[in-house]
């Protein structure tokens, strides 16, 4: 019964996803469907290889699923915008990792994570976050030349050229982390910790992750 209510929600999805791809805006009661279509999905997951369907019906989940992910990750990017110092242009969020930011006395501050079996491109152990504020012209002081990239999380054996602290733990990448409002505040609180120990006074505003 449980993979029968599955199957009728894929086929929602491929519905749901494809016309969202076009206008997010079109769809009514889209919140309230939201719960119900994770549980779906969650059953199917664990469903595994139980679950049987033709070769185009899979294609077809899967272009939907794409999709879905897509509008999602998105959607997900938006929690950081709208962040004071409203000069400063939003900080590209590293692939395979994420990124932490919170605005202190209007300067915007944000701290790139890779993800377990990832490290960073340049090496920024003493580098725990890059700013934007009035006094970088409302730029970000990053390693990169030019635009607002932080960093890069390349795969990797080892995780060496950051903090210890800027590294997701094994079994816990960033959308992991994102799960669990616990988890998510320990980020949080890891950066405004690093920021205090460097002089940096004032009340954390604007907080969030946003995940690559």
């Amino acid at each position: 019964m449980a993979l029968k209510g599955t199957l009728v929600w894929f086929c929602s999805l491929a519905v749901w996803s494809s016309s969202a791809a076009q206008d997010e805006t079109s769809l009514p009661n889209c919140s309230s469907q939201a719960d119900t279509l994770s549980a779906a999905l969650k059953v199917a997951v664990e469903c595994g290889e139980n679950l049987t369907q033709s070769a185009e019906q899979t294609a077809a989940l899967l272009l939907s699923i794409r999709n879905l992910s897509d509008i999602l990750h998105k959607h997900q990017l938006k929690e950081c915008q709208g962040a004071k110092p409203n000069e400063c242009p939003e900080a590209e969020v590293p692939d395979n990792g994420g990124l932490a930011c919170v605005t202190v006395s209007n300067k915007r501050y944000c701290k790139p994570l890779c993800n377990y079996g990832y490290d960073f491109g340049f090496l920024r152990v003493s580098r725990l976050y890059d700013e934007c504020s009035e006094e970088t012209r409302y730029k970000w002081n990053t390693q990169y030349i030019g635009g607002n990239k932080l960093a890069v999380c390349n795969k990797a054996s080892i995780q060496v050229a950051g903090a210890k602290t800027a590294y997701f733990p094994e079994n816990q990448d960033c959308l992991t982390t994102k799960m669990s409002t616990q988890l998510q505040n320990s980020i949080i609180e890891d950066l405004t910790t690093e920021l205090k120990n460097r002089g940096v006074q004032g009340e954390p505003q604007c907080a969030c992750l946003v995940c690559g």
